[in-house]
């Protein structure tokens, strides 16, 4: 079934004051899209068969959202962050690698240096492809990071690194240094993302698909010593990963071989944010699965709850009805339409979404017993045309319990933009849904 790891905030007072309160917020990763040539001119959205969707659209209302902010094309965390009310707006964010780092468990002091990190295929320095094929098994992922952690050499004898493998592509990495304080002031060695005050943001426009020196921002000792090891680290792993045999055996097998680690979205210290029990007055728990979605549940104090299998669509409706009957707000983020968007995959985004509609949306709906609200809407788009995060708007439904329709047909970009709600900021969305909820 699920497994609970963690616990929040909660106050008796609370639960008390908004016992028959339950909403299903559902986050649907990399949900937004753009019309597309191989659906017709429709979105996936717009072309796929999402009946139990679409009765939810027809009973309530719709708007859109912009998660992070016009001209921002976020990556997930940031994302997240923002769709459950926190926005850093004029504060310093914390980077991915360090939320990926509290998701994982791994051992983190403030002034170590973590960043996120993916295997990715060279052909010279050039680089073919970002995720190394996205069939990467455990063991071969374990094999090259235990082997990296062994027999990267750094010239100075007091830096070490721990490289911890997650799902499939992705890594996370810490380096630490037993005498010195690194800093997160560094840009990426991966050429798709830039840094905007420590916000991880898409680049659409990349001319040169090759590894980056990393450099430093504000030229302090700290800084300049941070990017010498990153570079230091990135020469040798990738030394190192030509002959190893993994690599060897995956090229034999016609697979993509691990040639580097491009990394990413430095930081330096763990965040300290409000409790979300504490900043809505309600009692909070998710079903999440992956590092950076369990390391913001953590870092805000929710509840957490795992599934045994991420595209386990029908176990996870299950699960959730089952949740919601102890909590007020469920949140849980569903993968899958994100990559079919990356590999620029409209006909495969269409079908997952069909997938999620049958198996999420129609086992939820038959297995929940409470009145409930169910919002949905995604942490960003990913349009296929563009294989990439953008900043484009992303439809938000709100329907359930006490919700009026306001003549909303289907959840699609185009009902979104015309939806009573209009256009939010990601921040806005669990105030005004909790408004709406107890005005109705």
């Amino acid at each position: 079934m699920t497994l609970q790891i963690n616990h929040g905030y909660l106050s008796v007072s609370t639960l008390s004051d908004n016992q028959d309160l339950r909403i299903l917020y559902v986050l649907l990763d990399g949900i937004g899209d753009l019309p597309n040539p191989s659906l017709n001119g429709q979105t996936p959205l717009e072309a796929a068969k999402t009946p139990n969707i679409d009765s939810l659209a027809r009973k309530g209302k719709m708007g859109q959202v912009i998660s992070v902010g016009k001209g921002i094309s976020p990556q997930s965390d940031i994302a997240v962050f923002n769709m459950l009310g926190y926005d850093f707006q004029g504060k310093k964010y914390a980077g991915r690698g360090i939320i990926e780092i509290i998701g994982c468990g791994v051992d983190f002091c403030d002034g170590d240096l973590a960043l996120r990190g993916n295997f990715a295929t060279l052909d010279s320095n050039r680089i073919i492809d970002r995720r190394a094929g996205r069939d990467i098994l455990k063991q071969e992922a374990n094999s090259i990071c235990a082997f990296l952690e062994d027999n990267v050499k750094f010239d100075d004898p007091d830096v070490s690194v721990k490289i911890t493998p997650t799902i499939s592509h992705r890594v996370i990495i810490k380096f630490r240094h037993n005498k010195k304080y690194l800093s997160d002031k560094i840009t990426n060695t991966d050429p798709a993302y830039g840094k905007l005050n420590g916000i991880g943001v898409a680049k659409t426009d990349v001319e040169a698909m090759v590894v980056q020196e990393s450099q430093s921002e504000d030229n302090s000792e700290s800084s300049i010593l941070s990017a010498k090891i990153v570079n230091e680290f990135t020469s040798k792993s990738i030394s190192l990963l030509k002959e190893h045999p993994v690599n060897l055996n995956r090229i034999s097998n016609n697979k993509k071989p691990m040639s580097v680690i491009l990394l990413r979205d430095a930081g330096n210290a763990v965040p300290s944010l409000q409790p979300i029990n504490e900043k809505y007055g309600i009692s909070t728990s998710c079903l999440v699965d992956m590092p950076v979605e369990i390391g913001i549940a953590k870092i805000l104090a929710m509840d957490i709850f795992r599934s045994q299998k991420i595209d386990d669509y029908e176990q996870k409706g299950k699960e959730v009805a089952e949740i919601l009957n102890s909590y007020n707000l469920v949140y849980v983020h569903i993968k899958g339409p994100d990559e079919y968007g990356h590999d620029g995959d409209a006909l495969g985004k269409k079908s997952n979404i069909e997938l999620i509609d049958e198996n999420f949306f129609g086992v939820f709906l038959k297995c929940v017993t409470r009145q409930h609200i169910v919002v949905i809407s995604g942490d960003h788009s990913t349009p296929c045309i563009r294989k990439s995060h953008t900043d484009d708007p992303i439809p938000l439904l709100v329907s359930g319990n006490g919700i009026k329709s306001d003549g909303s047909q289907r959840f699609t970009e185009s009902w979104g933009n015309k939806g009573s709600i209009g256009t939010l900021k990601g921040s806005e969305v669990i105030s005004i849904v909790l408004n709406m909820a107890r005005t109705q």
